[in-house]
């Protein structure tokens, strides 16, 4: 068995323990949280600490910690012979420059604190700066993910990167569609079929088969109708913007 302590309880904290704790491979043995928390039920049994004194010895440190903090942090761990881990997508393994035996676990997903995820279908993108030890986080990775996939730091950068714009800015949309809609006394719930078919579509076409809408076609009228109800701010500039792309793309001209 693999022992693992992890190192901050945020999202992806919670959600990788809750994982580590199911896994066949692996024995979760301490969670370090600098602020008090409560585990959940299903983690009471394990030890929580506050103080990285108290870090018990395992073979697998894992820092699940936010990006400017992960190289400061780790220089702070007590010595041990152990393979110390971030689960960053964007900070590059060197961030943990202090330890002989580094590497990344980046479970490639989004997390809510209080919504389940299946770890078995969330990519795990891993990376050491050792054989061996590749072939010990694989292993851990196989154990709680049926996607596991070996990636550098800077092929996971384009990679998180690329996460940014499915994700975080798709839903930043939503945000401004709720908006929208709201103005106008509507239920965003109308949206959500579309949101589902436009996310579905990726399953079968790629993401340049699957575009349509008003920029696609070139339709002048519906983009100018469309800009007049926006009135003049960042949203309207957003607009523009995306469209724009989205002509050059498909070699439309307005």
């Amino acid at each position: 068995m693999i022992s693992i302590v992890v190192l901050g309880f945020g999202n992806v904290g919670k959600h990788l323990s809750l994982a580590l704790e199911q896994s066949d491979a692996a024995i979760l043995k301490q969670v370090y949280n600098r602020s008090e928390i409560t585990l959940p039920s299903q983690l009471d049994h394990i030890e929580l600490i506050d103080d990285l004194n108290d870090l018990a010895e395992a073979d697998i440190c894992i820092i699940a910690l936010p990006d400017d903090v992960i190289q400061d942090f780790s220089g702070k761990l007590p010595e041990q012979d152990r393979l110390v881990v971030h689960t960053s997508g964007s900070a590059p393994i060197d961030a943990l420059k202090d330890h002989s035996r580094r590497a990344v676990f980046y479970p490639l997903q989004t997390f809510s604190a209080e919504r389940e995820v299946n770890f078995r279908s969330v990519p795990i993108c891993i990376e050491a700066n050792n054989a061996q030890d590749e072939t010990l986080l694989f292993m851990l990775a196989e154990s709680i993910s049926e996607k596991v996939t070996v990636i550098n730091s800077a092929a996971r950068r384009k990679l998180h990167l690329a996460a940014v714009f499915v994700n975080n800015f798709t839903n930043h949309f939503y945000h401004i569609a709720d908006e929208l809609v709201r103005e106008n006394d509507l239920d965003f719930d109308l949206l959500k079929p579309l949101i589902l078919e436009t996310a579905n579509k990726i399953n079968t076409l790629s993401p340049a088969e699957a575009q349509t809408g008003p920029a696609r076609r070139g339709d002048k009228n519906t983009i100018e109708n469309h800009l007049h109800l926006l009135s003049e701010g960042p949203y309207r500039e957003l607009y523009e913007k995306l469209t724009a792309s989205i002509l050059e793309t498909y070699g439309k001209k307005l």
